[in-house]
């Protein structure tokens, strides 16, 4: 079949070489492409007409300047053409991208792709390709980037891959239907590669050699007949070497996309009424949450701000004067967000405040009630403007929208909005008080800070509830957050060190409600402005990190490097300003790890006496090296970081 296409479409290059002599080599042999295509539903190969000089101007074809129409990058993503790969695609020797993922191309990868010896990027995931992958591939010296995810590929894999000079990247061979074992050749992978096997038909003892050392439990996901560390799937005859590996490179836990083939499961005629009972459960639950929401305005009024009169060390209460009380003013609103808060507003302004954190976003105070328990008021500093009272409602209207949706993030990894209050010139918002105060305190010191330093498993399951009360914001909550701000001062401490993410929605509150275009994409840059501490930049992803001080948009991707660093807090101990040479603490430890340094040089010596902590240390290291990948599409989704972090207990 193969040589019956590669007639017909040599005999169409013949024909339209005669009837456009002009078309330069590179044009005939993506002409071959346009004819091995048999459907193309968006017309994204019109432009590919055989009567141009060159490819040059055709759409998703970019040439080598100043080359006479030779083709680097062949690019033609989500397109869902139908075909197959032509062999005269070898004849593109120039060519360093080819870009086809997001198809329906089907049938073999050409054996003939191996003369494409300056490819850098392979990337035909998403497609329907099958047969092996040719032993060929391995010898492109050239290629740094190979994602071959989401088709119907089969065979043992390769160990050729695994000798790529230049594969510096992403190696995904995920949701395939390979077999066999994980070559121990894989354990040679450059320790910057992101690999991805999860989704195959693989079998066997993930070999405990080289990178595959350091790989987390997200890389082998799915593979019903692999075991060995890092899967919690003990082997028959499991090897325990006691010997600790050197420090390798992380790599990405999950950065290439979850689609493909669903993973294989029995079915079970129990299934379905299961799935009744906890549909018909978690139904219920929101019933039963919204009627327990009440909604309670009170007519009191606020009092004018904190007394600047009072000593550092005292108490202050958060009433204003009489004189603001008696004006009347219109527009005030005190609303409990669910009934498990019963203070009244007049008694949480009377109670005693003490400051216990200051930022430009405003002050928290501990607030001590005469009876009940101590709650943390957030005062937000940045007031409103202007004197409309149409505008006033409207930012009003507003501030009770982002808070109510604040409110309604449930989760128990998440810091839980009790009551907010609003006037024209005072917003609060009411949480529960936690008296441990943040990772950041418990690492590197403060005034809630315990004596003793923080042991392992402590550390590990506080970055555990973190990264799940994370994941919950980002997929689970009501408006799927970006958080835009994680620190790990924004990570608290709950009596019995539980982590609680907090801070999360504050950006458009601070903003203001009139200004809430503009900070619907308020960026990590401008938190870490705003903040005022050099430390908050090191949170920041490179590609948030816009030139000139002006923030870009927050994403969750940012967000997940940002938790990367905090990860990295918690394995060093150094703040993310600490690496070694002037280099901040994610640059330090990727280089640490690139030059295989020993463990003991990068972890926190306090966590070298807890002998049996270090696999995990390294399974965290590798976790935090993924989510700070430089480029944002190989960092893994918080889900898939919870995932991986809750596989390492």
């Amino acid at each position: 079949m193969a040589a019956v296409r590669v007639t017909a479409v040599a005999v169409v290059l013949a024909a339209v070489a005669v009837a456009a002599a002009a078309l330069n080599t590179d044009g005939l042999a993506l002409l071959a492409l346009k004819f091995a295509v048999t459907d193309d539903p968006g017309s994204g190969l019109d432009t590919w007409r055989d009567a141009d000089a060159d490819a040059c101007g055709w759409s998703g074809v970019t040439c080598v300047d100043g080359s006479g129409g030779r083709v680097s990058a062949v690019e033609l993503a989500n397109l869902s053409l139908a075909g197959y790969l032509p062999s005269e695609l070898s004849l593109l020797s120039e060519l360093t991208t080819l870009s086809l993922p997001s198809n329906r191309l089907s049938g073999q990868i050409p054996v003939a792709i191996s003369a494409l010896q300056k490819l850098t990027t392979l990337d035909l995931a998403h497609n329907l390709l099958s047969g092996q992958i040719p032993a060929g591939i391995g010898r492109l010296a050239s290629l740094s980037r190979l994602d071959l995810s989401s088709n119907q590929l089969n065979g043992t894999l390769p160990p050729s891959i695994a000798g790529l000079p230049s594969l510096s990247g992403v190696l995904n061979l995920s949701y395939n239907h390979f077999t066999g074992g994980i070559p121990p050749e894989f354990g040679g992978i450059p320790v910057a590669v992101s690999l991805d096997l999860r989704g195959n038909d693989l079998a066997g003892e993930i070999p405990q050699v080289g990178s595959l050392v350091n790989q987390g439990p997200t890389a082998f996901d799915d593979n019903p007949g692999l075991c060995g560390f890092p899967l919690k799937v003990e082997c028959a005859r499991q090897r325990d070497d006691p010997r600790i590996p050197q420090s390798n490179n992380g790599m990405n836990p999950g950065a290439a996309a979850e689609v493909g083939r669903p993973p294989k499961r029995r079915s079970s005629p129990t299934v379905p009424i299961l799935a009744v009972i906890v549909v018909a459960a978690i139904v219920a639950g929101l019933v039963l949450q919204w009627q327990c929401r009440r909604r309670c305005a009170a007519t009191a009024r606020d009092e004018d701000k904190a007394s600047s009169t009072k000593e550092k060390s005292g108490a202050v209460t958060l009433a204003g004067t009489e004189e603001r009380r008696g004006g009347g003013e219109e527009g005030e609103l005190f609303v409990a967000v669910d009934d498990g808060f019963g203070m009244e507003l007049e008694e949480l302004l009377r109670a005693s405040a003490y400051v216990v954190g200051k930022s430009r976003g405003g002050i928290v105070y501990r607030v001590v009630p005469v009876r009940g328990t101590a709650v943390a008021v957030r005062r937000l500093s940045e007031p409103d403007d202007g004197d409309c009272a149409e505008s006033g409602w409207r930012r009003r209207r507003a501030f009770e929208a982002e808070a109510a949706a604040i409110g309604r993030a449930c989760h128990p990894n998440v810091a839980r909005l009790r009551a907010y209050y609003y006037a024209p010139d005072e917003k609060l918002l009411i949480y529960d008080y936690l008296g441990n105060g943040s990772l950041h305190s418990a690492l590197h010191g403060g005034p809630t800070a315990s004596p003793t330093p923080l042991p392992w498993s402590v550390r590990l399951s506080v970055v555990q509830g973190a990264a799940r009360g994370l994941a919950y914001l980002h997929e689970c909550s009501p408006r799927r957050y970006v958080h835009g701000c994680i620190k790990s001062s924004k990570i608290l401490l709950d009596d019995e060190l539980r982590a609680h993410v907090s801070g999360f929605g504050l950006a458009r509150l601070v903003a203001g409600a009139h200004k809430t275009a503009h900070s619907k994409k308020l960026g990590s840059a401008a938190c870490a402005l705003r903040s005022g501490a050099l430390s908050a930049l090191s949170y920041v992803a490179p590609d948030l990190r816009a030139p000139g001080g002006t923030a870009a948009a927050a994403t969750q991707k940012g967000d997940v490097f940002a938790f990367g660093v905090v990860l990295l807090e918690a394995v060093t101990g150094r703040q993310p300003t600490e690496g070694e040479g002037g280099l901040e603490l994610e640059a330090w430890v990727r280089r640490a790890f690139k030059e295989e340094r020993p463990l003991s040089e990068v972890v926190d010596p306090t966590l070298l006496g807890e002998v049996h902590a270090k696999k995990q240390v390294l399974a965290v290291f590798h976790v935090a090296l993924g989510c700070t990948e430089p480029d944002p599409e190989l960092r893994p989704r918080m889900r898939a970081v919870a995932e991986s972090l809750d596989r390492i207990n």
